[in-house]
């Protein structure tokens, strides 16, 4: 039995994937410029551009202003939304080829309920509880909490699908149906004996926000989405033989049950952090990887590396739109990611439906 990704030669033979590879490249890079020009105070591309090389001239009248603005404020939030934007596609991408189903997204694992609850518990309970013992660390126990709380989620549903060594995809769904409701519905008890501002402050992180960026919330995030991007590259092979059917793919020499263990441990725990640092971002999983694939196709060995790109710079320019469409106020990212990516795909669908079906 060979390993659940046995790596091969070039991964990008073909000009077609070496060309979608390039373009979402340049579109992460000139979504990243347009994040770091635009504000209430607006700086020249190129000047960003020279900040961020340390080219910009010291005697320009404004530099000192500038680089704090970008270096300081601007880019944090802007490497914060990569990651999350990629960590989120990516693990859209992965749970679609496991189930094989383009309605799958990351939610189906628990993680995003598990976080949900786990995220309800520390504004209603811990933090009055546990906010003055841990002193400077309080202001950590939100994303710590929902981070944790996606983990044993989809630990708990892993444990419950997962039978002499075989997880049945089957169990994994209906349980996940039944996690999400029994965890929707402790959430809601909570919100029920939650004070205003208790209210207020969950239903603003349900909605999503990437305002509170810091080094430190990037720093947090980093490995686990890191760690998604390699698995996903081991996992791409395992993904397009399950496309034939578990059967089918044990035969042609994929370790099955670790591709499914070791994907859904990847996505809990990039999911996980992308929650904990951003709050829930709506349909943002399965909008991108589903619209990446109805463009280049299912093959995961070119569709996982492009969703990654493709979501890293959406994420961005939608933060962008979010913050600045309704200045000085802040749109929730979650409200625009799912305003803008479902009208989307409904056209992308409606355009393709006749190749969809058949």
């Amino acid at each position: 039995m060979t390993d659940i990704a046995a790596p091969r030669a070039v991964p990008y033979r073909s000009a077609r994937g070496a060309t979608a590879i390039a373009v979402a490249v340049v579109f992460v890079a000139v979504a990243a410029v347009i994040s770091l020009a635009v504000g209430p105070v607006a700086i020249a591309p190129a000047r960003v551009v020279a900040i961020l090389l340390g080219a910009a001239d010291p005697a320009h009248a404004d530099a000192a202003r500038d680089a704090v603005i970008v270096l300081d404020v601007r880019l944090p939030r802007t490497v914060l939304a990569i990651l999350v934007g990629a960590a989120t596609a990516v693990a859209g991408a992965v749970m679609q080829g496991l189930f094989r189903n383009p309605l799958a997204d990351p939610g189906i694992v628990g993680v995003s309920s598990g976080a949900a609850l786990a995220a309800a518990l520390w504004i209603v309970l811990g933090a009055s509880a546990l906010g003055g013992a841990l002193g400077t660390l309080a202001g950590f126990g939100l994303p710590l909490a929902a981070f944790l709380g996606g983990l044993l989620a989809t630990g708990i549903l892993q444990l419950i699908a997962t039978r002499e060594g075989r997880t049945s995809v089957v169990v994994v769904l209906l349980a996940g149906i039944a996690l999400t409701g029994f965890t929707s519905a402790m959430t809601g008890l909570l919100i029920f004996v939650s004070s205003d501002q208790e209210l207020r402050d969950f239903t603003f992180w349900m909605l999503g926000s990437l305002g509170g960026a810091t080094w430190i919330k990037v720093a947090l995030a980093l490995p686990f989405a890191l760690g998604l991007a390699f698995l996903s590259i081991r996992l791409a092979r395992g993904l397009d033989a399950l496309a034939l059917g578990e059967a089918d793919a044990h035969y042609a020499g994929v370790a099955v049950e670790r591709v499914k263990r070791t994907a859904m441990l990847g996505v809990a725990a990039g999911v996980g952090a992308a929650v904990a640092v951003s709050g829930v971002i709506a349909f943002f999983g399965l909008m991108v990887p589903h619209l990446v694939r109805l463009t280049l196709g299912p093959g995961h060995r070119l569709l996982l590396p492009v969703a990654a790109l493709a979501g890293a710079g959406l994420l961005t320019l939608a933060d962008v739109f979010a913050r600045t469409v309704a200045a000085p106020a802040e749109l929730p990212l979650g409200v625009v990611t799912a305003a803008v990516g479902a009208p989307m795909m409904l056209w992308l669908l409606l355009r393709r439906r006749r190749d969809l079906v058949g």
